[in-house]
């Protein structure tokens, strides 16, 4: 994937593609997340955010995939609208979480607030 962009971050480049998903999992971090999260308009990363951020990058990184959205909010103990309620839809909290581009069949699935699988 070709990088398109980059944000900075404490004073480093942190390469991101044209939509603005992080090129390398890797360079995520709190920092991060909230310069994604300000360039999305999706204001600050608060503790709650952080929660289902970390979550949902544990489970992809064990899984390498997104967990049900029902799951997320069920693992850190916040209502079943948690996504919903703390991001605008789950393709942005998947945006946040510094995970790779999904492909197409799951942004569709995301962007439609369902769960994947």
């Amino acid at each position: 994937m070709t990088v398109l962009d980059y944000i900075e971050v404490q004073n480093r480049k942190i390469a991101i593609d044209g939509d603005g998903y992080l090129v390398n999992y890797d360079d995520w971090n709190e920092s991060v997340a909230n310069a994604l999260a300000e360039r999305e308009n999706n204001g600050k990363i608060t503790d709650e955010k952080l929660a289902i951020l970390k979550f949902i990058r544990w489970y992809y990184k064990e899984y390498n995939f997104f967990p049900m959205l029902s799951a997320v909010c069920k693992n850190v103990h916040k209502p079943k609208t948690c996504l919903q309620e703390e991001f605008y839809n789950p393709l942005l909290a998947w945006k946040l979480a510094g995970l790779p581009h999904p492909e197409e069949p799951l942004i569709s699935l995301l962007e439609a607030g369902q769960s994947p699988g």
